[in-house]
């Protein structure tokens, strides 16, 4: 890479881990270069469980000389303590920071593309993924022409990073005989990454429903909370023949999850 590319990557990734002035974390289109079409995982949200999970992040750049090189940097702030904080998959002066794979679609135009590794569990002396990082992350987008001209935008779009979640039923007993009291439990875990297990998601609200046998659509029948386990219980008379989950909306750290159906013979 030039040296004057290089330069103006690294002063981007620097406004962004706090050292530069305030005005440096706002949009800086410093040329002509043209950016658009940035996603990060294709726009999704970035879960993530006990084991390192590797997301894409694209753009597409255009500029008359043509494109050299992108970058991509997750960040946020402030936080406190760590006021910008970068998130990427090579490590350089405490931050995480790579650089895209440029492919050209014309003279003037490239899709650049950038692979970043999350892991809860860093096996190669960088930081970790831990709970605290769940939650709304900020995309910086940065394009380099052949004639060291470029263009970076520092909040482009946004991703969230969240916490696998699981969730399990049981009903029962079954079979059970019509108008008897049955019970339904279960439970609600997601990762947790700083102790690489999953463990109970406390006091969240989690919808029961019923589908009846011979039919395709769930009915929400009660919400119940979590315990302080991530434990769910419940109980109600039986009625009918049909299967009974659990479905948790999520949340801005954890995944929406339904549990599989459980069928109930009612005789």
């Amino acid at each position: 890479m030039r040296k004057r590319a290089a330069f103006a990557l690294f002063s981007a990734v620097a406004a962004l881990a706090g050292f530069a002035t305030p005005g440096a974390y706002g949009d800086e289109t410093q040329t002509d270069v043209q950016m658009s079409d940035v996603t990060f995982d294709g726009g999704k949200n970035i879960v993530v469980g006990l084991y390192a999970k590797t997301i894409t992040v694209s753009g597409t750049f255009t500029h008359p000389s043509g494109i050299q090189d992108a970058d991509f940097v997750l960040w946020r702030g402030p936080d406190g303590a760590n006021p910008y904080e970068t998130y990427d998959d090579r490590i350089v002066s405490d931050q995480y920071y790579s650089h895209a794979d440029c492919v050209a679609s014309s003279a003037t135009t490239s899709t650049c593309s950038q692979t970043i590794s999350l892991e809860p569990d860093w096996k190669y002396g960088g930081t970790a993924l831990t709970n605290a990082h769940a939650g709304t992350w900020k995309v910086s987008a940065q394009g380099v022409a052949n004639d060291d001209s470029w263009t970076q935008s520092a909040s482009y779009t946004t991703t969230r990073l969240q916490r696998d979640s699981k969730l399990t039923v049981n009903a029962g007993p079954e079979p059970i005989a019509k108008g008897k009291t049955l019970t339904v439990t279960g439970k609600l875990t997601r990762a947790d990454w700083d102790n690489l297990d999953y463990r109970g998601y406390t006091n969240q609200p989690v919808k029961l429903q019923f589908r009846k046998a011979g039919t395709t659509t769930y009915t929400t029948v009660k919400t119940v909370y979590t315990s302080s386990t991530g434990n769910l219980t419940t109980t109600l008379p039986a009625s009918e023949d049909g299967y009974w989950r659990w479905n948790f909306a999520g949340t801005s750290t954890t995944p929406a999850v339904k549990a599989t159906g459980d069928f109930v013979d009612v005789q």
